[in-house]
């Protein structure tokens, strides 16, 4: 079908927008996000499709070697952070828009059209939903669908998926290029100080593969959140306006009042056995642990139902997830403080860092 004129007069008013995928050992998803970007109804002459790669030892770089329109970054850090990726990323192009992309995500194919049409000048960033591909493979995955999108409108954050004007980054100089998490919302912080507005679309913009099927997966990375609300917090400590200082406030009183409470037992019941004074104290630091820690599945059940719009065996199942999810949070905050005092902030390791695809 032949373009009209005014297509064409529409093609040329569309700015060029530099893509920027990293990943790290991303040889299982990476080739399918690659091509998702080439897929989309953009214009295909302006588009640069950027591949940083942290340091693989896999076949990330030679699959994207693959397709030659695909510029590649190789980056060989001791310690990779997504910090880094994307800088090396956005600072290689001169788009007036980046496209940040995880490489275990797909770009919904009309979704930079879209976020180009919502990007008002005060507006540094627009971002649309992330979907789960497998939201049914494990009770993991649909935890992740149902966290990874807040209400449409103006927002506080963005995620590793978003549209930012390069202006945007050039003022706020990008990355945090130190954190192993929290990276993106901790850049949203210093461009809306900057004056700027963040825009949430309800709208597709990517799906993405969690991928997580194991306790071990989603233990570690409750460790990495609950570091990160320390981290970004800290960042921000003498700054006015309140940011995840809430989640904080539940994770140190309900995780750590949990860990807390069960020592303090413990010991009371270790004393018990020579006096038995002591095990009234146990009991009732047991109970108020246990009643910290299970709160929300004890009286948040219908609240759950309702704001996430689920059955109320779904609640139940979210309930359970937001009880538990404050103790390996918990330790991920006091990693951040112990780090902080030696001088040891947690660290990636390229060996340990994998995307795996579903």
């Amino acid at each position: 079908m032949e373009t009209t004129p005014a297509e064409k007069s529409r093609e040329k008013r569309l700015p060029a927008i530099d893509c920027v995928v990293i990943g790290v050992n991303a040889a299982a998803t990476l080739e399918r996000c690659l091509a998702s970007i080439f897929k989309s109804d953009y214009p295909d002459n302006l588009l640069k499709v950027i591949y940083v790669d942290g340091g693989s030892h896999d076949s990330s770089i030679a699959i994207a070697k693959q397709i030659p329109a695909v510029h590649i970054i190789a980056l060989h850090p001791e310690y990779p952070t997504p910090g880094l990726g994307r800088n090396g990323g956005w600072k290689a192009g001169d788009a007036p828009f980046v496209q940040f992309l995880d490489s275990d995500t797909i770009l919904d194919p009309s979704w930079l059209r879209k976020g180009v049409a919502a990007l008002e000048d005060d507006i540094a960033a627009v971002k649309g939903n992330r979907l789960e591909i497998h939201p049914e493979h494990s009770v993991f995955n649909w935890i992740g669908s149902l966290e990874w999108n807040g209400e449409p409108g103006e927002s506080e954050s963005f995620g590793g998926d978003v549209l930012v004007r390069r202006q945007a980054l050039e003022e706020s100089r990008g990355y945090d290029e130190e954190l192993v998490g929290g990276e993106d919302p901790e850049l949203s912080r210093r461009i809306r100080f900057a004056g700027w507005r963040i825009l949430h679309l309800d709208t597709d913009m990517t799906r993405h593969d969690l991928a997580m099927t194991t306790i071990r997966q989603y233990w570690k990375r409750a460790y990495r959140s609950g570091y990160a609300f320390a981290a970004v917090i800290d960042r921000f400590a003498d700054t006015p306006a309140p940011f995840w200082k809430k989640e904080l406030r539940r994770i140190i009183v309900r995780g750590g009042g949990f860990v807390i409470c069960t020592l303090l037992g413990l010991i009371c019941s270790g004393v018990s056995l020579f006096w038995l004074g002591a095990l009234p104290p146990a009991l009732i630091f047991m109970c108020l642990g246990l009643l910290l820690l299970f709160f929300p599945r004890i009286f948040r059940v219908k609240y759950f139902q309702e704001d996430k719009k689920i059955s109320h065996d779904q609640a139940k199942v979210y309930a359970w997830h937001c009880s538990l999810v404050v103790v390996p949070d918990i330790f991920g905050v006091c990693r951040f403080h112990l780090g902080k005092l030696l001088n040891r902030p947690l660290r990636n390791k390229r060996s340990s860092l994998a995307t795996a695809g579903m």
